[in-house]
C-alpha cells in the first residue's frame, strides 16, 4: 500500500511516517519501481505500535528503545517495565506541578472579585512575579 494508505491504516500521518523514516525510528519503506514508498500490514502495525507509543506519551527515543523490545522476541520484560515506570514517573511530576498550578490559579481567581474595580490580585500576582524577576536579574548583572 502507498503512504496514504499505510497513513489511514495505522493513524499515523504520512508526514509523521516520513518523519519517523528520516529519523530512523522505522526503517525506509521499500520502493516501488515507480519510486513511490511501500507498506505491508506489518509495517502498518509497527506504526500503530507507535502511535499507541505517542498516545501514552511515551517520547520518541523511548518509543525507539520499546520498539526494539518489541520485535525482540527475546527481550525481558522487565526492560519494558522499566521504561514505563521512568515514564509513569515524570507524568507523575507533570501531573503534581499542574495540580499547584491549577490550586494557584483557582486560588487567585476565588479571591478575584471579576468586578468593575481596577483592584486585581490576579494581575497583581502575576506582576509581582514579574517584578521579582526584574529584581534578580538585575541582581545577577551587578555580580
Amino acid at each position: 500500500m502507498n503512504i496514504g494508505k499505510a497513513a489511514q491504516a495505522s493513524g499515523v500521518s504520512a508526514k509523521m511516517i516520513r518523519h519517523y523514516e528520516s529519523t530512523g525510528l522505522i526503517p525506509p519503506a521499500r520502493r516501488q519501481a515507480s519510486g513511490y514508498r511501500k507498506y505491508t500490514s506489518s509495517d502498518v502495525h509497527m506504526l500503530r505500535f507507535i502511535r499507541r507509543s505517542r498516545d501514552l506519551g511515551f517520547s520518541l527515543s523511548e518509543i525507539g528503545e520499546l520498539l526494539s523490545l518489541w520485535l525482540d522476541k527475546s527481550r525481558h520484560s522487565v526492560d519494558v517495565k522499566r521504561i514505563a515506570t521512568a515514564h509513569m514517573m515524570e507524568l507523575r511530576e507533570k501531573i503534581d506541578s499542574l495540580e499547584q498550578i491549577f490550586n494557584t490559579l483557582q486560588m487567585l481567581v476565588e479571591c478575584c472579585s471579576g468586578d468593575d474595580r481596577p483592584d486585581c490580585p490576579i494581575l497583581a500576582d502575576l506582576g509581582s512575579s514579574a517584578e521579582l524577576a526584574r529584581t534578580e536579574d538585575a541582581h545577577q548583572q551587578r555580580s
